[in-house]
């Protein structure tokens, strides 16, 4: 009987210190959030391109094979599609599974 009530005491201080750190948090807001004058929107991919090359390369690749992400981002070229990507004469990698 004692160990019950030992037990719950416990978990009462638990949960009391718990929702005391909850009430001190604070959520993040973010204000003012300025562009870099050096990025240009061309670099930066819109949620319907998945294709990269490099301006200085002959390959394209999906956004997440590891050899796209050795591209500097200056040079990165975005594509939509392999048929774009085609088009701009490059060809796709063969070290990046999927693309043929």
């Amino acid at each position: 009987m004692t160990a019950v009530i030992v037990l719950v005491a416990v978990i009462s201080f638990g949960l009391g210190r718990l929702s005391k750190i909850r009430e001190e948090k604070t959520p993040i807001t973010i204000e003012n959030v300025k562009e870099n004058a050096e990025t240009s929107e061309s670099n930066f991919p819109s949620s319907s391109k998945i294709f990269v090359a490099s301006r200085n390369g002959k390959k394209y690749y999906y956004a997440w094979c590891e050899s796209a992400n050795v591209i500097k981002e200056q040079n990165r070229v975005w594509f939509s599609t392999q048929a774009e990507a085609e088009k701009a004469g490059y060809q796709p990698a063969a070290n990046c599974k999927g693309l043929k």
